[in-house]
C-alpha cells in the first residue's frame, strides 16, 4: 500500500480510481487499503451520510490538483532534506569541539568518601578490574599482620592476573619484620618496591586512569577519609607525583636497613636527606620554622610535613625531644665531617 509520501500511484489505485470514475460497484471493505492510497493522495473523497452513519461511495477528484499538491509535497520534503545536507558539516563543526573534550574526560572529576570501609570496598572493586598496572605510595610506615595478610591476597591477586605492581613505603618499614617479610614475599612474585627517606603523600593509582588520594576540601572529614580521582588529567598529575618519589627512592626486597656493625635490623642509624639536615640544623640552633621555610625555599606546611615525619620516625614527642636525638645522631656527625672536607662552617646543601 502507497501512502502520501509515495513517488508512484501503485497500479491497483489507478484501477480503482477509474472504476470510480465510471459509476462501478466498489466494494469499500474489501478495497479499503487501495482506497486509502487513493484518499492520501486526494484523488478521491469518500462521502458519508452524517456522523455514525453508513459509509457511502467514494467520489473521484479533480486528478490534475492532486497531483499538484502531491508534488509540491514532495519538492517541499525534498528542499528540507537539502537543507539538512547543507546544515550537516555545521552541526559537526559545532559538536566536534564537545567530542573531543569528551576524551578526555572519564567521568565525574572525583568521589569524596568518607567511610574507611566505602574506601576499602572501592579499591579493592577497582583493583580487581586493573587490567595493567597498579601503583601504590604507603607513607604510613610499617603495616599491621591485618593489613599485610589482607595485601597479600589483593596484590597477589594482582600479580598472577599479569599486572605490574610497584609500592612505595617511607624507609622506616626496613625496620618492621611484618612488612619486611610481606616485601619479601612480594619481590619474589615479581612487585617492585621502594623506600623513601622523606614524606610523600598517600595514593593507589589503577591503569593510570584513576586514583584514590587523601581529601583535603571537606573540613572535619576523618583520617581515613579519601577522594576517588578519575578525571584524566588530575590522574595524570598524581602519576607523575608518584613517579617522581619513585626515581628517589631506593630499591627494596625485604632487607633490613644496615647497622653499625654491618648486619641487618632495627636500630640502624636513622638515615635523612640534605633538606632535613638542614631543617634540624636550624632547630638545633633555635631558627623559628617559618625562617627556616623562607631560607631554604619552601612553603611553611611542607617544612611542617618534614618535621613530622622525623619526629615519628625518630620516636620524638616533642621539636625539642628531636633536636635532642639529632645532636646526638650518626646523621648529625656527616654535617661536621662534610664541613671538615670542604674547610668551612657553611651549610650542606638543600637538595
Amino acid at each position: 500500500m502507497s501512502g502520501m509520501g509515495a513517488g508512484r500511484l501503485s497500479r491497483e489505485a489507478r484501477e480503482l480510481y477509474g472504476r470510480i470514475a465510471r459509476g462501478d460497484q466498489v466494494d469499500v471493505d474489501a478495497e479499503s487499503g487501495v482506497l486509502e492510497e487513493l484518499v492520501a493522495w486526494r484523488l478521491v473523497a469518500v462521502q458519508t451520510d452524517g456522523p455514525g452513519g453508513p459509509q457511502g461511495m467514494p467520489v473521484v477528484l479533480d486528478p490534475a490538483e492532486a497531483v499538484r499538491r502531491h508534488r509540491d509535497a514532495g519538492l517541499a520534503r525534498l528542499a528540507a532534506a537539502a537543507r539538512d545536507l547543507v546544515d550537516a558539516p555545521t552541526v559537526a563543526d559545532e559538536l566536534l569541539p564537545e567530542f573531543e573534550r569528551s576524551k578526555w574526560w572519564s567521568g565525574p572529576g572525583s568521589e569524596f568518601l568518607a567511610e574507611q570501609s566505602v574506601v576499602n570496598a572501592r579499591i579493592a572493586a577497582a583493583v580487581a578490574g586493573a587490567r595493567c598496572e597498579l601503583l601504590t605510595a604507603q607513607p604510613g610506615g610499617g603495616r599491621t599482620r591485618e593489613q599485610i595478610e589482607a595485601a597479600l591476597v589483593r596484590d597477589g591477586g594482582a600479580l598472577a592476573r599479569g599486572i605490574e605492581l610497584r609500592t612505595l613505603y617511607r624507609d622506616t618499614v626496613r625496620d618492621d619484620q611484618i612488612t619486611r617479610t610481606y616485601a619479601a614475599c612480594m619481590s619474589g612474585r615479581g612487585a617492585q618496591l621502594r623506600t623513601h627517606i622523606g614524606p610523600f603523600q598517600k595514593m593507589v593509582i589503577i591503569d593510570r586512569s584513576q586514583a584514590f588520594i587523601a581529601d583535603y576540601t571537606v573540613q572535619d572529614a576523618g583520617a581515613r577519609a579519601a577522594r576517588h580521582v578519575k578525571d584524566r588529567g588530575v590522574v595524570a598529575f598524581i602519576v607523575e607525583v608518584f613517579e617522581d618519589v619513585w626515581r628517589r627512592s631506593e630499591p627494596w626486597q625485604g632487607e633490613g636497613r644496615p647497622s653499625d656493625d654491618g648486619g641487618d635490623g632495627a636500630g640502624a642509624p636513622l638515615r635523612t636527606t640534605a633538606l632535613q639536615r638542614e631543617i634540624l640544623l636550624d632547630a638545633e640552633q633555635g631558627v623559628l620554622q617559618g625562617v627556616t621555610a623562607a631560607r631554604l625555599g619552601i612553603s611553611p606546611r611542607r617544612l611542617s610535613q618534614e618535621v613530622s615525619y622525623l619526629r615519628e620516625a625518630w620516636g620524638a614527642p616533642t621539636l625539642a625531644a628531636l633536636v635532642a636525638k639529632w645532636v646526638r645522631s650518626p646523621d648529625r656527625a656527616l654535617v661536621d665531617e662534610d664541613r671538615r672536607q670542604r674547610g668551612d662552617s657553611g651549610r650542606v646543601g638543600a637538595a
